[in-house]
């Protein structure tokens, strides 16, 4: 919730018990941080968490990643300052700290959220499927979180407002054939293409679209995870394709760590 308070030539705002996980945080001082909150009504935010990491701050056990939290912060400037104080921030409850493979994977998340989403844009149905993907990662099934990870890029994607509609063809704008094979392009969406030149499944590309309309609500996510299941080899290097266009950059830092690591 926003409040605003008239002061002088300043307006003060401040929000309080808005739900937020840090995507990263950053040294301000010997004793403070600067935070990057993804928030669910308030989408990417940056805090200063003033003291810290003082051995005895009430903060610094809690301003951990991949744990929810509910805070409050405000800023003395108009409600589109770039750079807020926070005021409280309290441990929500939830799953336990990833480690191992899941807290890179859940770093590689982080990253998407931080490079592709605008500050101070709201996406409060991407939050939901964030949270409800975390726990899925430390499952122990390879192909259960590679499913989950699609399943988020398609949602993101989505939600920015740059993933084609899946069970049309682009170019014809006629339901895609579902025994035809079909590409996703950053510009030309989805087009199909000649056999043996891979690509993904028209039947594939009708169920996902379906099961990404259902995933309006957090409940939908596991459909949509189960669907891209079911076509992972064909549909990890398709997504990847989309996202390094919007990112423009071929290598995230995390997929370049998980990617050395395993060649070690």
């Amino acid at each position: 919730m926003a409040t605003g308070k008239s002061g002088g030539r300043r307006h003060a705002h401040r929000v309080t018990g808005e739900s937020a996980y840090v995507l990263h945080r950053y040294d301000w001082s010997e004793s403070s941080l600067i935070l990057d909150l993804f928030t669910r009504h308030h989408g990417r935010v940056a805090v200063v968490a003033k003291g810290a990491k003082r051995p005895y701050s009430q903060l610094r056990p809690v301003l951990l990643p991949f744990q929810r939290l509910v805070v409050a912060y405000s800023s003395r400037d108009e409600e589109g300052a770039e750079v807020h104080t926070l005021k409280t921030a309290d441990w929500a409850g939830g799953a336990p700290m990833l480690g191992g493979a899941a807290l890179l994977t859940g770093f590689y998340l982080n990253e998407l959220l931080m490079k592709l989403l605008a500050r101070s844009d709201p996406h409060p149905t991407l939050f939901d499927h964030y949270a409800a993907t975390l726990p899925v990662l430390t499952a122990g099934d390879d192909a259960g979180v590679q499913a989950a990870l699609r399943a988020f890029e398609l949602v993101l994607l989505r939600d920015m407002g740059v993933l084609p509609e899946l069970g049309v063809d682009t170019v014809t704008l006629q339901a895609v054939r579902e025994e035809g094979r079909y590409a996703l392009h950053a510009e030309a969406g989805v087009v199909e293409v000649a056999t043996g030149e891979g690509g993904l499944r028209g039947a594939w590309l009708r169920e996902a679209e379906r099961a990404l309309e259902a995933s309006a609500q957090p409940e939908g996510l596991a459909g949509l995870q189960q669907v891209c299941r079911q076509a992972l080899s064909d549909l990890k290097p398709a997504l990847r394709g989309l996202l390094h266009y919007h990112l423009g950059t071929p290598v995230l830092r995390t997929r370049q760590l998980l990617m050395e690591l395993q060649q070690s």
